[in-house]
């Protein structure tokens, strides 16, 4: 069995789609490009946000990096509040808390807002440790962040962890740093994009993964 649980945020326990694009929009517009696509829209969803802005925009790091502050003016009023639970997270969070698994966010978001975000949802009970990226830049892999949690949890056996998430850098961060990961199917990412990158489960629902957490 699985004892320490790591879930992603976005795409994983909220449906954060709407705040995010629009954040990214206002972006866009302000910076004085053209409207994004929708599917450029779906690169911020999972990956840091300094990649995306590096990647989508052709910009430096230094650049992506003043990018990703005037996001978070929209982010921080508005799209933050922009988000939905998904079915049955709730009561996934609270069986897994009562069978006496530690509980602790990894997520590429600013870890000052997911934070937030937690205790907006009533979520702060369910979690014993919360890891995101840095406002200065500072953990900006999904590897980081996961390495990041264990070593905050004090996770010596990490057969023992399990990372949950939607996208290709959940699996990838899991893989980097020797933990198995779950691929969920309800958010952002794709059975095939999360079995090429090696998911080591993949579930559909959040029953699936109760149910892979405790099968082990």
């Amino acid at each position: 069995m699985y004892n320490t649980i790591l879930f992603d945020l976005d795409g994983t326990i909220i449906d954060s789609g709407e705040g995010i694009k629009n954040s990214a929009r206002y972006a866009f517009a302000k910076l004085g490009f053209a409207e994004p696509t929708e599917e450029q829209l779906k690169n911020f969803i999972g990956p840091p946000l300094i990649d995306s802005f590096m990647h989508l925009c052709n910009f430096t790091r230094e650049q992506a990096a003043g990018a990703v502050e005037i996001y978070r003016e929209y982010y921080r009023e508005k799209g933050i509040n922009q988000i939905l639970v998904y079915e049955g997270i709730e009561n996934l969070l609270k069986k897994l808390k009562a069978s006496g698994k530690t509980i602790a966010l990894a997520t590429s978001k600013y870890e000052l807002y997911a934070a937030q975000i937690i205790e907006r949802l009533g979520f702060s009970k369910y979690f014993d440790f919360i890891s995101g990226s840095l406002a200065d830049g500072g953990r900006g892999t999904k590897a980081e962040v996961i390495e990041y949690a264990l070593a905050s949890i004090g996770v010596a056996d990490k057969k023992s962890a399990v990372m949950v998430g939607d996208r290709m850098h959940d699996i990838e961060g899991a893989k980097a740093v020797g933990i198995d990961s779950i691929g969920v199917l309800f958010g952002f990412g794709s059975r095939e994009e999360l079995a090429a990158h090696g998911a080591t489960h993949i579930a559909a629902t959040s029953k699936d993964i109760y149910d892979i957490i405790i099968g082990g």
